[in-house]
């Protein structure tokens, strides 16, 4: 299985894409480390603990957990998290290891940022959207009522060991949710990825390895080269947005308890598909190419009870709008994306009323 090299300005580290990848989580560990800090929440725990335990051969470590779900995506429980870490002994030497899925990742990634003013990190990503998405590339953060990830940092890892042999435990609507930032980065940046999930759909769902390691392994390879080339999102790495910039609003504004972070990026690529659509960015036939493979692998929850003005306040606190101006990654072929800040307001609006029907008739 391939082994893709994540090059910044820091650091250059592995995002090594291999079943049985959580077994070798020895041999990324630094030279004279001190203790290790495991950071899951108890069901991924019980699931995986043992073997990440036995891959360590013996070295000393604390597992601390915490209570998942984005709700809880909190400062507050990165006070807590670093509170037990005090009391057992954490220094600079000590080495944070995250186990689970994308908020497990975020919230330990950045935990270790601010630790002692920073520790090493290592990412073991037990989702399909935290392998594809949250553990490759260093951002991390928590959430605040007004937005997702509005406080967070560029923390990269030590190494990101993804294990494609863990999603056979998924449930299903997490599995379908990491699909659809895969569906993503073939959008963004290749087309033959976007075939292989729009015409082997069958393969996919049922996690046949031999298509699964392969969406996996270009997602972490589009992944890697974005972030290599762009560190801090300055310009390249923006089109990794496709998606959530609307998706994000959407999280928001249900307070993160109605959507999984993936369906509300399906929601976001629709919109923004939709905002390309009234723009002619994209032609129609390649606009509803991008919509039917959202459907094949749908449906989201119901959109019921949320407005169109509402999200569009949430547009304008993301992080990633600039002096008031709202930065939309939108397609204009499969492969390719552009990001625009000189977007009508009335075409925004356009696109979340006709996304919000859809999501409501589904």
């Amino acid at each position: 299985m391939p082994q893709f090299q994540v090059a910044t300005q820091r650091n250059t580290y592995p995002a090594v894409v291999e079943r049985g990848a959580i077994d070798r989580l020895a041999e990324f560990l630094p030279p004279g480390h001190g203790r290790l800090f495991l950071v899951s929440t108890r069901d991924v725990w019980q699931l995986y603990g043992k073997r990440v335990l036995s891959a360590l051969n013996a070295r000393p470590s604390e597992t601390l957990f915490f209570t998942g779900g984005e709700e809880n995506k909190r400062l507050t429980h990165i006070e807590q998290l670093a509170g037990q870490m005090a009391e057992n002994g954490a220094d600079r030497s000590s080495v944070v290891v995250a186990v689970g899925g994308g908020i497990v990742t975020d919230m330990a990634g950045f935990l270790a940022a601010i630790f002692m003013r920073g520790i090493p990190v290592i990412q073991i990503p037990t989702t399909l959207l935290a392998q594809v998405d949250a553990a490759v590339g260093g951002k991390t953060g928590v959430n605040l009522l007004a937005g997702k990830n509005l406080i967070g940092s560029f923390h990269q890892p030590l190494a990101v060991l993804v294990d494609p042999s863990v999603l056979s435990s998924l449930p299903p609507r997490e599995y379908l949710a990491g699909l659809y930032e895969i569906v993503k980065s073939g959008v963004i940046a290749s087309e033959p990825l976007f075939r292989v999930l729009a015409e082997r759909r069958d393969e996919v769902l049922a996690q046949a390895p031999q298509v699964v390691d392969h969406i996996i392994a270009e997602s972490v390879r589009i992944k890697a080269e974005v972030v290599s080339a762009d560190e801090r999102e300055s310009g390249l790495r923006r089109i990794l947005n496709f998606g959530h910039t609307f998706g994000h609003a959407l999280e928001a504004e249900t307070k993160y308890t109605r959507f999984l972070h993936g369906e509300a990026v399906s929601w976001g690529m629709r919109a923004a598909t939709y905002l390309a659509e009234n723009l002619a960015m994209i032609s129609p036939a390649d606009g509803a190419a991008i919509t039917n493979v959202l459907d094949s692998y749908g449906p989201i929850p119901s959109c019921d009870r949320i407005g169109r003005t509402e999200l569009q306040v949430r547009l304008v606190r993301d992080k990633k709008t600039i002096q008031s101006r709202v930065h939309f990654v939108l397609p204009v072929r499969i492969g390719e994306v552009v990001v625009r800040s000189d977007v009508p307001v009335a075409a925004v609006q356009q696109a979340i009323d006709r996304a919000l029907t859809d999501c409501r008739a589904a």
